[in-house]
């Protein structure tokens, strides 16, 4: 189910509707851009000019040109800029009270309408699909779970009996527990009190007691008691959760224990620290 839901995630990308409307509106403003910025430069050559050749241009009757620069950037022709000359200079400087040009208060409106847009797509949409932002964050945990799932695994592939860790939570001790009734009941018991094998809840162990030993055994078996392998059957994460339910059940006591086998399994720190107390 959450395999067919992620791939239903990832589809929802192949509706680029809304996608291309943000792209044919951001074209419409890069277009407004340019043609600002060509009347600027044909302004700031028609300032090269003289005047008289300016008037000349402007008064001429197929001066369609001008006519359009005129209208788009609402400026007054040079012949007429006395209506709109303020009553301050300095300097020799004049300055003239022209509108804003249609082409800039159209970029700016544009904007607006655009940035609003934006907002709607990739923050508020509230419809059948969610919002761009949502679904690129459920796709970024999609991945990341998916980049999660296979880095575990391949750490899990690198677990032998030369670092393996017991294994503390409640997920890792519960597969333990199906694993081990499911293949090692029959000869331990239900409890671990033994039958065909050994009591694995006293201290009394022929292979080891730590969970590299333990690991160690169930990795490989014990052929000539007739302990299959069981490295071939499953994986070292496996082994390593049934080998932590085994060792979470040491010293619970079950109802008819079969008589300790081996020897009594001391850890190696609590060896040395009965030794280091003989000693005093």
């Amino acid at each position: 189910m959450a395999a067919a839901g992620d791939e239903q995630l990832i589809k929802g990308f192949d509706n680029y509707d809304v996608l291309l409307v943000l792209l044919l509106l951001t074209l419409g403003v890069l277009f407004v851009a340019i043609m600002g910025l060509a009347f600027a430069i044909y302004y700031m050559v028609k300032l090269q000019m003289p005047k008289a050749e300016v008037v000349e241009a402007e008064t001429a009757e197929d001066s369609w040109w001008s006519w359009f620069y005129n209208k788009f950037n609402a400026a007054k022709p040079i012949a007429q800029e006395g209506d709109i000359l303020m009553d301050h200079e300095y300097d020799g400087i004049r300055e003239l009270d022209n509108d804003l040009p249609p082409w800039w208060k159209g970029l700016f409106y544009a904007s607006i309408a655009l940035s609003v847009v934006y907002l709607g797509v990739y923050h508020v949409w509230d419809g059948d699909n969610d919002a761009v932002s949502v679904r690129e964050y459920k796709m970024a945990m999609v991945k990341a779970e998916a980049q999660k799932k296979a880095y575990l695994e391949k750490m899990a592939s690198l677990i032998d009996e030369s670092n393996v860790e017991v294994a503390t939570e409640a997920a890792a001790l519960e597969e333990g527990k199906k694993i081990f009734d499911s293949n090692c009941k029959s000869c331990h018991g239900a409890e671990l009190q033994g039958g065909i094998g050994p009591n694995l809840t006293d201290e009394y162990w022929l292979h080891g007691g730590d969970v590299q030993a333990v690991f160690k055994t169930i990795k490989y078996g014990v052929p000539q008691n007739g302990m299959l392998a069981w490295e071939s059957k499953l994986t070292p994460m496996q082994i390593k959760n049934v080998s932590s339910y085994i060792l979470s059940l040491q010293g619970s006591n079950p109802p008819n224990p079969k008589a300790p086998q081996g020897e009594k399994w001391v850890a190696e720190e609590d060896a040395a620290d009965t030794e280091a107390t003989t000693q005093q």
